[in-house]
C-alpha cells in the first residue's frame, strides 16, 4: 500500500491526515506537540476566559478516531529529493512515496523580541500574557501595548486579526473589573494602514472602534527595537509599556529552507495552485509552509490551510487511483473571520469584489465561542462536519 507522511499537526497537517484517511490511505502524522492547538480561540487565555487545555485537543485521541499513525517528535532535517526525514530522536523516515509539508512558518526576528509575548507564538506565551496581565491588575494600573509587524517580502504572512482581538478583549476585561481608566492601552504597527487587507470600509470602522474604546494608536513608523519598558521607533520616539504583545510576521520555516525545495523570496515553498512542487513528484506543501498565490490582499488563514489540505488529500487519492482530476485552492481565496471583542464581534469578509465588516454586538462573541466548540468536537468526530467548515 502507498503511504503518506504528513509533517505538522496544525490546521493544515491535521486536516490533511483526516481527509487522507477518509480515502482509506495509510497516513503517518509527525508533530512536535502531542496536541492540536486551536489558535483562534486562544485569544481568551490572556483574560482567563479559557485555559490552554480548553483550546487543545490530544492528538492521540484524533489519531485513534481517524485511524492515522502518530509520531510525537520534532523534525530536524528534511531531504526533499531523497524523501527522507530525520527526527530529533534520531529516527529516520524514508519509506513514504508521498510527503505533505505542513510545518507552519517561523517568525521574523526583531531586536529585543525577548521583551515581548505573542498570542500567535508558543502556547506558553499565551499563559505568560495571562500572568503578566494579572500582575498589572493586582498593581491596579499600567501601560499595555499590543500590535503586529509586517514582512515586506510577503504581505500574506501577517497575523493582524489576533492582535486586534486580544487588545479589544483586554479592554472589555478591564471594564468588567471597573478599572479600565487606570490603564493606558495602545495599538501599534509599523505600516501606515494596518488592517488594510480587510478593505477601506473596515479601516474606517476600526478607527471608530479605537475611539469608542479610548485605545491609542501609533502606526506608520518602523520599530527599531523592543526594550524592557516599551518600544523604540525609527523616528526617535518611544512607546512606554509594562506589557508588550507583538505578533511578528511570518517567514519561511528553517527546516524547509534547508530541504532543497524551491522557495519564494520570503522562504516559503513555491507550489502551483494544486500545492504540487515542480520537480518534486509526490511532495506537497500546504498552509503557512506554502507561498500563497493570489491578489495583494491575500492572507494566510486557517480556513485556507484546511482547503489546501482537503484538496491535497483529493489530489493524492486521484493520483493513486489514476484519475485525471485535481482540486485548486485559488477559487477559495478570501479573508474570513469573526473578530471577537469580548462583548461582541465583527464579521469580516474580503474577496476580489471588496471587503466588509459587520458589527455583531453580544451575539458575535457567542458565535465565536460556538465555533471553538464546533472545531474541537467535529474534529473528534462527535458531531458531523458542516460542508465548507
Amino acid at each position: 500500500m502507498k503511504k503518506v507522511l504528513v509533517l505538522g499537526g496544525g490546521f493544515a497537517g491535521l486536516e490533511a491526515a483526516i481527509y487522507l484517511r477518509k480515502n482509506k490511505i495509510d497516513v503517518t502524522l509527525v508533530s512536535d506537540r502531542d496536541y492540536f492547538y486551536i489558535y483562534p480561540t486562544s485569544i481568551w487565555i490572556p483574560t482567563g476566559e479559557v485555559t490552554r487545555e480548553d483550546v487543545s485537543v490530544p492528538l492521540d485521541q484524533l489519531a485513534m478516531k481517524h485511524g492515522f499513525k502518530l509520531i510525537v517528535d520534532a523534525v530536524t532535517k528534511f531531504d526533499a529529493k531523497a524523501k527522507r526525514v530525520r527526527l530529533e530522536s534520531g529516527r529516520e523516515l524514508d519509506d513514504f512515496e508521498y510527503i505533505v509539508a505542513a510545518l507552519g512558518q517561523d517568525k521574523m526576528q526583531h531586536k529585543g523580541m525577548e521583551h515581548t509575548l505573542s498570542i500567535c507564538g508558543k502556547p506558553e506565551e499565551a499563559i505568560a500574557l495571562y500572568e503578566k496581565l494579572d500582575a498589572l491588575i493586582l498593581k491596579d494600573n499600567g501601560k499595555i501595548a499590543m500590535g503586529f509587524g509586517g514582512n515586506p517580502k510577503d504581505t500574506s504572512a501577517v497575523r493582524g486579526g489576533p492582535a486586534f482581538e486580544v487588545l479589544f478583549n483586554v479592554d472589555t476585561y478591564l471594564k468588567k473589573k471597573g478599572i479600565r481608566d487606570n490603564f493606558e492601552l495602545t495599538f501599534f504597527a509599523p505600516m501606515e494602514k494596518p488592517g488594510q487587507k480587510m478593505g477601506d470600509k473596515a479601516l474606517v470602522m476600526m478607527d471608530k472602534m479605537f475611539k469608542m474604546t479610548n485605545i491609542n494608536k501609533q502606526v506608520g513608523v518602523k520599530i527599531t527595537q523592543f526594550v524592557e519598558d516599551g518600544i523604540e521607533f525609527e523616528d526617535g520616539t518611544k512607546l512606554e509599556s509594562d506589557l508588550t504583545m507583538f505578533i511578528s510576521a511570518g517567514t519561511g520555516h528553517s527546516i524547509l529552507r534547508e530541504s532543497g525545495l524551491p522557495l519564494s523570496e520570503a522562504g516559503f515553498v513555491v507550489t502551483n495552485e494544486y500545492n504540487e512542487i515542480e520537480g518534486f513528484d509526490g511532495i506537497y506543501a500546504i498552509g503557512d509552509s506554502a507561498s500563497l498565490m493570489g491578489p495583494e490582499w491575500r492572507a494566510k488563514q486557517g480556513h485556507v490551510a484546511e482547503v489546501m489540505a482537503k484538496n491535497v488529500a483529493y489530489n493524492i487519492n486521484a493520483k493513486m487511483e489514476g484519475i485525471d482530476s485535481k482540486e485548486s485552492y485559488m477559487e477559495h481565496l478570501n479573508i474570513l473571520c469573526v473578530m471577537d471583542t469580548g462583548n461582541g464581534a465583527a464579521f469580516v469578509y474580503r474577496d476580489n469584489k471588496g471587503g466588509k465588516m459587520i458589527p455583531m454586538p453580544i451575539v458575535g462573541h457567542w458565535m465565536k465561542k460556538g465555533w471553538g466548540w464546533y472545531c474541537r468536537n467535529s474534529k473528534l468526530g462527535k458531531i458531523p462536519r458542516i460542508p465548507g467548515m
